[in-house]
């Protein structure tokens, strides 16, 4: 892990971490909270992730591409509607994004959340996938 001097400050940020592995979700979470944010969650469904969407303020979001039987899109694009920048963060070698969320960066596990932020915080950036 890096040192989050190293990077930009998530002072008064609310980043959602939607991720179902444990300790991944916890992991990205202090990365989170290092870097100065709020860890909005982590939560691990769809369901979850959408009722913070819903009634919080969510400035930025660190999305898991599959939770279960389903996939972390609906979040994402709702996320999206509203200019929240998204990172996407997958295992899967299958996977795929929708057209509309093409541009989302994503970020390949293992990950290192340390990294993960850095692309958050630099769209520009692109994950290791």
């Amino acid at each position: 892990m890096t040192d989050a001097s190293d990077f930009a400050d998530l002072a008064g940020k609310r980043v959602l971490v939607v991720e179902d592995e444990y300790f991944l979700a916890t992991e990205m979470a202090a990365a989170v909270r290092k870097a100065g944010g709020t860890a909005l969650g982590p939560v691990p469904d769809v369901e979850a992730a959408m009722a913070i969407v819903e009634a919080e303020r969510v400035d930025a979001a660190v999305l898991d591409v599959r939770l279960g039987d389903e996939t972390s899109f609906p979040v994402a694009q709702a996320l999206k509607a509203k200019g929240v920048q998204v990172v996407f963060v997958t295992g899967y070698d299958d996977w795929y994004l929708p057209a509309d969320l093409d541009d989302v960066p994503v970020y390949r596990k293992p990950a290192d959340p340390d990294e993960v932020v850095r692309v958050l915080l630099d769209p520009k950036r692109d994950g290791q996938g």
